[in-house]
């Protein structure tokens, strides 16, 4: 048996964690200076009402002992592998705390470094666990969240431009965003695709740039907001029932990552349909 484990700062929608059987590792929240574990103790409605009334707020990995009691409950279901695919070393601490994590358990860890953030990490993990449940070994498990990570992209605008500066996350050579500059993070790494006139037309320009790559490959896509489902909704109407669109789920960007970004960030996350998950 193949164990999947990821952390909750993949965005991966509890709905495909249960479907896809995908353990789920909790990112720390620091709200006002108490620890809070991400979807147990911290669901996003409250974070988001907290950061709106001025709550002060930082992110965390889990420990290696947090990722290492995940590990241990794989084996005792009958784990004889586990691909443990996580957030990028570049944007969190995870993947390091995984590694001692997986020098601690006696079967073999595979780390997948996604080199990115958010949901695109899911889509890995879910074209991992596709690849599981075709009936692949554990070497095809991980080429297919590998060749995820090798092709997944993204087109979102950022709530709060400030919380992003401060976050480190942004390139030097990146211009200071405003809410309706588009943004792309993918296999370039986090780029500005076009800054507009107003979120409507944001909206617009990032379901037109979606529809050109599925026009040209078939994709799947989550479509995912911060405390703004209004606008999550009119983007994925807009982009639902184009060409080449298999498969679109909606997701909510939670507190490890709108620590980051803030309320109102709003986008599109794709990733080419691989050959065995059509």
């Amino acid at each position: 048996m193949i164990a999947i484990v990821t952390d909750s700062a993949s965005m991966l929608p509890p709905v495909w964690a249960d479907e896809l059987d995908v353990a789920v590792v909790p990112m720390t929240i620091v709200l006002d200076g108490a620890p809070l574990r991400e979807r147990i103790e911290l669901d996003s409605s409250t974070f988001y009402r907290q950061l709106a009334v001025g709550a002060t707020v930082s992110t965390s990995a889990p420990s290696p002992g947090e990722i290492l009691a995940v590990y241990r409950a794989a084996v005792g279901r009958g784990a004889s592998h586990i691909v443990s695919i996580h957030t990028g070393a570049d944007y969190s601490a995870v993947l390091s705390a995984a590694r001692v994590a997986a020098g601690q358990i006696e079967v073999p860890v595979h780390l997948v470094d996604s080199r990115t953030v958010s949901f695109p990490v899911a889509l890995c993990v879910t074209a991992a666990a596709r690849a599981r449940g075709a009936g692949c070994d554990h070497h095809e498990v991980i080429a297919g969240a590998e060749q995820t990570v090798d092709t997944v992209d993204s087109a979102f605008v950022v709530g709060a431009p400030d919380l992003l500066r401060r976050s480190g996350r942004l390139p030097d050579d990146l211009a200071a965003p405003t809410p309706t500059t588009i943004l792309a993070l993918g296999p370039g790494g986090l780029t500005e695709l076009a800054t507009v006139d107003s979120v409507t037309q944001a909206l617009d320009a990032m379901a037109d740039h979606v529809g050109n790559v599925a026009a040209h490959q078939p994709v799947r896509i989550g479509v995912g907001d911060a405390d703004r489902p209004d606008l999550g909704d009119h983007l994925a109407d807009l982009i639902r029932g184009r060409s080449g669109v298999v498969d679109l789920v909606r997701y909510e960007v939670g507190p490890s990552v709108g620590a980051h970004s803030g309320a109102g960030t709003v986008g599109a996350v794709w990733a080419p349909v691989q050959g065995s998950q059509g």
